[in-house]
């Protein structure tokens, strides 16, 4: 982390491996001005002192209840990673004969936030699983250069055809470091059941 870019930023989104119980995130650099610029507009684009205010900013501070959870969490940071990449390896081995399952390149690994799968008829699918009592999300559904705020940006519907190819096909399963494995198997014959039915 923090070899690719000036800075890096992370999510502590509540369904994130490090999550906390609301919204946070941070950002990494080993850049002093960048930092200073960050911590800046994080806290309304204060100065030298809180009324000193240089810039636009936000308040985008985490605070201490978050920082708290966040705290308590690496604790078991490692061992929630182990578990969410034994679930990520029985979703694969269960489901990789039906559908696409995530791809990983060789000597990398992931600490799996979610387990997103690719498959034909995704909405009839994830109805199906609904139905079952198995929560699904399709995270972004619209692709970025559609969204009316970055329209302008893009040269629209077309213009990036696998990105909005992806957004018709992707489904994430349930993920978290305590999916027992009964339970992966529960959702993998659903998806099985739900890919049949249509």
């Amino acid at each position: 982390m923090g070899t690719l870019a000036p800075a890096t930023a992370t999510s502590f989104y509540p369904a994130k491996p490090l999550g906390c119980y609301g919204d946070g995130g941070a950002v990494f650099t080993d850049d002093d001005d960048l930092a200073a610029a960050c911590i800046s507009i994080r806290a309304h684009g204060e100065g030298k002192n809180r009324y000193d205010i240089v810039r636009l900013g936000m308040n985008g501070r985490l605070d201490t209840l978050q920082a708290a959870v966040l705290l308590s969490k690496l604790t078991i940071f490692d061992d929630e990673i182990q578990r969410r990449r034994a679930a990520a390896h029985s979703y694969t081995e269960r489901l990789s004969d039906v559908v696409e399952t995530p791809a990983q390149l060789p000597g990398s690994d992931t600490i799996w936030a979610q387990y997103t799968i690719q498959l034909p008829h995704r909405d009839a699918v994830a109805a199906s699983l609904r139905q079952r009592g198995i929560p699904t999300q399709i995270y972004y559904p619209l692709p970025m250069h559609l969204q009316p705020a970055y329209a302008q940006y893009g040269e629209g519907n077309g213009s990036l055809p696998v990105f909005e190819r992806l957004c018709q096909r992707v489904l994430a399963l349930p993920m978290h470091p305590y999916l027992e494995e009964a339970t992966i198997e529960t959702i993998c014959d659903g998806v099985r059941q739900g890919l049949q039915a249509v």
